[in-house]
């Protein structure tokens, strides 16, 4: 009778292979990890860094140029209001247009040259938000100039033009005030002063006027900027005050000039 020889299995595994690929996953997985969290970890971190740095350079330039008149705490003084809810918005608008650090005291801040610059006038405008929070930035798409003008027109001529005149070129206001003209006017500092409402500008907020409506102005008065006059001389854009004093000085000039050398010569 014939033996039976034991075959032997082809591609036996040993019992530990299991527990290898299990382990090689697990630090493969935990690598893969740790990577990840440490990038983010470092990212999260710089940012953190760079956001307090931009604070506390904002908190140096505030004391340095700013306190005199808002208070060491933006409390205000009696030669400067409080700052608590003002936010960035309004400090880029002061900052970034001359009008602050104030020259002097007056019925209103003059426009005049940019004391800082871009970087400075965000760190303060960080600090200032960082305390007292208040409205910030808007979505590029408010300022792309993309809107309705037809529609940014007519909301500017019901709510803005009493002040600046339609064409945008600004009035005088009462007391030695005035309200300036916006030929140069950025888009952020146009959507900033109807958001903050600085010096004699009423506060237009999304009650009054939604962001739509606002991006429409914007479009609007973007659009001033870029179109020449169809019909030659702007003579500033004032309206008949302007166009009557022409018309008298030069328009009637011309006739008598045009008499009086017709009389001389018949004579």
């Amino acid at each position: 009778m014939a033996r039976d020889t034991p075959r032997r299995s082809k591609g036996r595994r040993s019992p530990w292979a299991a527990a290898a690929l299990i382990g090689i996953g697990l630090l493969i997985t935990g690598g893969v990890y740790a990577g990840a969290s440490a990038a983010v970890a470092a990212t999260t971190t710089e940012s953190t860094v760079a956001s307090a740095s931009t604070v506390e350079d904002g908190e140096r330039l505030f004391q340095a140029n700013c306190a005199t008149c808002h208070g060491l705490d933006v409390q205000g003084t009696n030669d400067g209001p409080s700052l608590y809810g003002v936010g960035e918005l309004a400090v880029h608008f002061q900052m970034s247009t001359g009008r602050m650090p104030l020259q002097m005291q007056g019925p209103q801040a003059p426009q005049k040259p940019v004391q800082f610059t871009d970087e400075q006038i965000a760190a303060v405008g960080a600090y200032i938000q960082s305390i007292a929070p208040g409205p910030s930035f808007p979505d590029d798409e408010v300022l792309d100039g993309e809107g309705n003008a037809s529609e940014g027109g007519e909301l500017f001529r019901i709510n803005c033009a009493m002040c600046h005149n339609v064409a945008g070129a600004g009035g005088a206001l009462t007391e030695g005030k005035y309200a300036p003209a916006l030929y140069n006017t950025s888009a952020l500092n146009m959507y900033a002063a109807m958001v903050t409402g600085p010096q004699n500008m009423p506060v237009f907020n999304d009650m009054t006027l939604t962001v739509e409506e606002k991006r429409d102005i914007i479009t609007y008065l973007l659009f001033l900027q870029d179109t020449t006059s169809p019909g030659g001389f702007t003579l500033g854009s004032l309206g008949p005050v302007s166009e009557g004093l022409f018309i008298w000085i030069f328009g009637i000039g011309a006739l008598i000039a045009i008499t009086v050398w017709i009389t001389a010569k018949s004579n």
